[in-house]
């Protein structure tokens, strides 16, 4: 009897030691299932993370490369113009829209920035109107007396006027009355050359103080390609300028228009340095252009009308 109750017991305490053991191991396959969930999930985010890290560095790859065949996309072509410059030293520079391509005569001087003189008046013009100083081609400022140099400018003159006299008092006004933030805020937004009205009153150029100013001979300067860049940009309508504003502007650009062609400029000059420019419209297609006179050594004097004849000699 003894021995059977021993062995009962026995067989209780070993029972009693499976289950335990079994319970254990359990507990520890429990653990290993939230580890192996855990690594599961680690390597889920992981993966997700490569391949998040993989689509931004192939978004960029492709908008570098889109940037680099954007740029390699427009075609530059160097061309031998000295006979149009009939020995006058200067560069041209004009941009094909329906080529996508530049051309250049004189590249190095292309790329010079120098003092846009009077075809600055082609911002001006569009400052006053963006500012409403002046609301069109007839808006009209007073003359003040002053006998000016130019018998044109003495005189009240509208905005056509004075643009086609070139009038440098008029312009003057309308910066004044613009104010110096507002300009540079403009000439900011156009990338107009280094964008520096800081000499506002000018060089002193001109005995007449209302006849001086930053863009002449002055603080602002801008490289030939940059007048071409800027013009693209506006009468592209690539800037915040006023598309009404642009169109009065353009009219009174005009230079000619044989019925098939027509030619839209400025021009500009001092100090024996001339400009001539703006843009031909053709079928409604436009191509750029900036001639860009500098010769001190030339005996007569240099003035807008030489590069205008340049230009009209190379469309020719």
């Amino acid at each position: 009897m003894k021995k059977i109750i021993c062995f009962l017991c026995v067989l209780l305490t070993l029972t009693l030691l499976v289950a335990c053991t079994n319970t254990m191991s359990d507990k520890y396959s429990g653990n290993d299932s939230v580890q192996s969930n855990q690594q599961s999930l680690e390597t889920t985010f992981s993966e997700e993370k490569q391949e998040e890290s993989s689509e931004t560095t192939s978004a960029i790859t492709q908008s570098e490369n889109s940037q680099i065949n954007s740029s390699e996309s427009v075609n530059e072509t160097s061309i031998d113009l000295s006979k149009d410059f009939n020995g006058i030293n200067g560069c041209a520079v004009w941009y094909s829209t329906a080529n996508n391509q530049y051309f250049y005569y004189n590249e190095d001087l292309c790329k010079k920035e120098v003092s846009p003189f009077s075809t600055f008046k082609i911002i001006s013009a569009l400052i006053g109107l963006q500012e409403n100083i002046i609301e069109d081609k007839s808006s009209t400022m007073n003359y003040n007396g002053t006998q000016y140099p130019n018998p044109e400018w003495n005189n009240n003159l509208n905005l056509e006027q004075a643009f086609q006299s070139s009038c440098i008092w008029y312009f003057r006004k309308i910066l004044d009355e613009a104010g110096e933030q507002n300009v540079q805020d403009i000439l900011t937004d156009l990338q107009y050359g280094n964008c520096d009205v800081s000499e506002w009153e000018g060089s002193g150029i001109n005995t007449i103080d209302e006849l001086n100013g930053f863009w002449l001979d002055s603080s602002l300067k801008i490289s030939p390609l940059e007048q071409v860049e800027v013009m693209m940009k506006i009468f592209e309508r690539e800037s915040n300028l006023d598309h009404s504003n642009i169109e009065i502007v353009k009219n009174i650009m005009l230079i000619s228009d044989n019925g098939t062609k027509k030619i839209y400029g400025k021009t500009g000059s001092g100090n024996n340095q001339a400009w001539f420019v703006g843009f031909t419209e053709e079928s409604n297609t436009k191509d750029y252009f900036a001639i860009y006179l500098d010769d001190k050594s030339q005996e007569s004097i240099i003035t807008g009308n030489t590069a205008k004849e340049v230009a009209l000699n190379i469309f020719e």
